[in-house]
């Protein structure tokens, strides 16, 4: 596993965590910057992922 799946990773739960603390709270705001930070965490992790099949492939 390298940096960027483990921050992507990181990214979406945080994201999620925000995303529904923000539906629960009523706050539209808190809501959408969660959906963005998850959404940011899911490119990132699955650039790691791609990574990785290139790292796995070239060997």
């Amino acid at each position: 596993m390298n940096k960027d799946q483990v921050k992507g990773r990181a990214k979406e739960a945080t994201g999620k965590v925000k995303e529904v603390t923000g539906r629960a709270v009523g706050n539209e705001e808190l809501e959408g910057k969660g959906k963005i930070q998850k959404g940011t965490g899911k490119v990132q992790a699955g650039y790691g992922d791609v990574k990785e099949d290139i790292k796995k492939d070239s060997r």
